[in-house]
């Protein structure tokens, strides 16, 4: 085994530069049954008391059914040589492939039996809290402009999952 357990604290600070940058894999599920996509955008930190992560997922996407029936989800960097897999993750469905088998990923189970990668070298073990719809009614004019255009032909508006970082693991 590759991944140990690491400090959920370490574990947000060394998520945080890879959203937006080389991203992260959500994942939500089963070992037999989930699902994957790629994700760029998430907050880490405390919130509560707790150390958490939040991901926001359009109910669209595949991977929306599987967070709305599990309590846990999973936030999987994977190393900077995986770039096909994370691309190929955050560009097709699993409605049409298993992305999972197509990548040659190799699924464990962290808390609550939630799926992750062998591969990663990060992973953040999330026991939803609380979710919540964005809403376009709550953007305030000064963030119009900067909002307002990530929505329209693409789909709805996302989902918030808040979880409580449960378990962390790290190659490092």
């Amino acid at each position: 085994m590759r991944l140990h357990h690491t400090d959920p604290q370490t574990a947000i600070r060394e998520l945080l530069p890879v959203l937006g940058q080389r991203n992260a894999l959500l994942t939500a599920g089963t070992a037999d049954r989930c699902n994957t996509m790629t994700i760029g955008w998430g907050q880490a930190g405390r919130l509560w008391g707790l150390q958490t992560c939040t991901v926001y997922v359009r109910p669209e996407r595949y991977t929306y059914q599987f967070t709305e029936e599990q309590t846990y989800f999973t936030v999987s960097v994977l190393p900077e040589d995986m770039k096909k897999a994370m691309s190929l993750c955050g560009t097709k469905s699993g409605r049409d492939m298993d992305k999972i088998k197509e990548c040659g990923l190799t699924v464990r189970t962290g808390a609550g039996g939630a799926p992750f990668f062998e591969e990663a070298e990060l992973v953040l073990v999330c026991r939803t809290l609380y979710t919540q719809d964005l809403n376009p009614a709550c953007v305030l004019p000064a963030g119009e402009d900067a909002i307002l255009p990530h929505y329209g032909a693409k789909g709805g508006w996302h989902r918030a999952y808040t979880g409580e970082i449960v378990e962390a693991y790290s190659f490092t």
